[in-house]
Formats: C-alpha cells, structure tokens, sequence
C-alpha cells in the first residue's frame, strides 16, 4: 500500500466537468492499493497520516496534526502509484490490486478517516481532474 500525502491549503476533485468534493486546509492523499494489501495494513496508514506532525505551530515548526488545525482530509484513489517502469518506457500495472478488492479497500480508508476528521473522496476508476494548492510545499510518501 502506498500514500502520497500533500499538506494542502485546499483541494478538489472534477468528473466530467462538475466538483464532486472539495476541502479546505488539509490533507491531500493518493492512496494505491497493491496486490495483497490488508485492512490491518489500510488501518495502520491511515491512523500514521491522520498522527502525522506536519503542521506548523507557533513557532513555525513542523509540530501539528491535522486533527491539531481542524483540517479535512480528501482521499483519492491512485492505482498508478503502483506502476514500475523499472523495464522500458511503458509502466507495468501488475502490482495493483484488482478494481473491485481496491474499491474497498478505498472506501474502507475513508470510513475510517471520516471517524476522526472531515472526510471527502474521488470517484473510484472515474477520470478524475485533481487540483491542489500544496502548502510548502509538503509532500510524503508513506508505503506499508
């Protein structure tokens, strides 16, 4: 399983043409599901980036949770995260779990955020048109 979490100072998410969710000061997550991926491992990743300390406080050090601000969180599905183009020009896919097993995994992971924190998705599988202002810029990966 593998994250790429950008603290953002808002983001959106478009299918054809019409905002289906948006948030202000947050998080930004592309989450992909690889073969094999477990809830235990989905579990474990979304309570690391909800604890993550990536906010600045007063003094302005990396030293706030987004719970800490009171920020929301929009997670996108991203199963490209899980391409390798280690061999050629053409990435490989075969990594990436199988849509409907990745469907709810997806899901899972944004039930168990919107437990903690104002939570908002993509469309699973759509062509989605992601826009960002990233804040920093801070961007992690986080594989598990």
């Amino acid at each position: 399983m593998k994250a790429v979490v950008q603290r953002v100072t808002n983001a959106s998410v478009t299918v054809d043409g019409k905002t289906i969710s948006q948030i202000g000061k947050g998080y930004l997550t592309l989450l992909g599901v690889a073969k094999g991926d477990t809830e235990e491992q989905l579990s474990k990743l979304i309570q690391k980036i909800l604890a993550l300390r990536i906010f600045p406080d007063q003094d302005g050090k990396m030293n706030l949770s987004l719970k800490d601000v009171g920020g929301e969180h929009l997670i996108v599905s991203q199963f490209t995260l899980l391409g390798d183009a280690s061999k050629g020009n053409r990435p490989s896919f075969i990594n990436a779990e199988l849509p409907e097993r990745a469907k709810a995994l997806y899901e899972k992971a944004l039930k168990l955020s919107s437990e903690q924190v104002p939570t908002q998705g993509g469309e699973f599988g759509a062509d989605m048109k992601v826009n960002l202002l990233n804040d920093g810029p801070v961007t992690l990966i986080i594989e598990i």
